[in-house]
């Protein structure tokens, strides 16, 4: 393909692609038709940090990428470059023209995140992230739901529901219902539109934050699972939401809130 149009640009990196991207391989064919090669790695930046995914900086001319997602900063932006002259016009193009003033804050919380990664405790974090996105492949598939490319490497899964003739759309509705949050994402060869969709994306890092592991992760699947198989049924609705309910009790977003801490009492 890239020999008959000739693309000035490749880009790869994806916002729901489960598998492990062959950078090496892109840049070889971007050489051979005289393109730059670009990679988005705002998915996958927190596990190529700790090398649980290859590195795209030594292949890429330029990489882009979130400082949330698996990274786990705050929100923003980076790009990346191994090329002086191409920073130079990037750092141009980008201040004064298109960004405003700098947020002091979100610097301080991006050394955060950038200090976190660096530490073997994170490296760990990413280990259960891929683990636990594995656990809720198979539970999803021991429930004979499909999944694109028949699991996951990384963080994400992609659950194909022309499997049981659901769209995304509502698949997205059913879990929103029981306190899921998930969302509609097109799959390959989708035969619907992109605002319905025949796909529904899921990811592990923010439940593993959380301190969930696979048995939690296999508990979310098979909720999941229970939802989508019995769209009518409002009480299994009800028995999901309860579940969902005492998973999240078992493991709150700041533990330290929920005890009384005397100099307030």
């Amino acid at each position: 393909l890239a020999l008959k149009e000739r693309p000035k640009m490749i880009i790869c990196g994806y916002s729901a692609y489960p598998r492990i991207i062959d950078f090496e391989k892109f840049r070889a064919i971007a050489d051979e038709v005289g393109a730059y090669l670009m990679a988005d790695m705002a998915h996958i930046a927190g596990l190529v940090a700790t090398g649980h995914h290859p590195n795209p900086l030594p292949h890429c001319h330029v990489v882009t990428t979130t400082t949330h997602k698996t990274l786990r900063g705050p929100r923003g932006g980076l790009i990346l470059t191994n090329q002086s002259d191409l920073g130079k016009k990037f750092d141009k193009a980008v201040f004064p023209g298109t960004q405003g003033g700098p947020l002091e804050h979100v610097i301080a919380g991006k050394a955060v995140a950038f200090g976190e990664a660096l530490t073997p405790a994170f490296k760990t974090y990413s280990a259960h992230v891929i683990e636990n996105a594995k656990a809720l492949a198979r539970a999803l598939q021991n429930r004979d739901l499909k999944i694109v490319s028949g699991g996951t490497d990384n963080h994400v899964l992609l659950v194909d529901l022309r499997s049981i003739g659901m769209t995304g759309k509502r698949a997205d509705q059913l879990v929103s219902g029981v306190k899921i949050t998930a969302n509609k994402n097109t799959v390959p060869f989708d035969p619907e539109s992109p605002f319905v969709t025949s796909g529904l994306r899921l990811g592990s890092p923010a439940m593993t934050t959380r301190g969930m592991g696979v048995a939690e992760f296999t508990e979310i699947g098979n909720i999941i699972a229970d939802r989508l198989l019995n769209p009518e049924d409002e009480q299994v609705a009800t028995e999901c939401r309860q579940r969902v309910g005492q998973l999240c009790d078992r493991f709150p977003l700041y533990p330290h809130l929920t005890s009384l801490v005397p100099s307030l009492v």
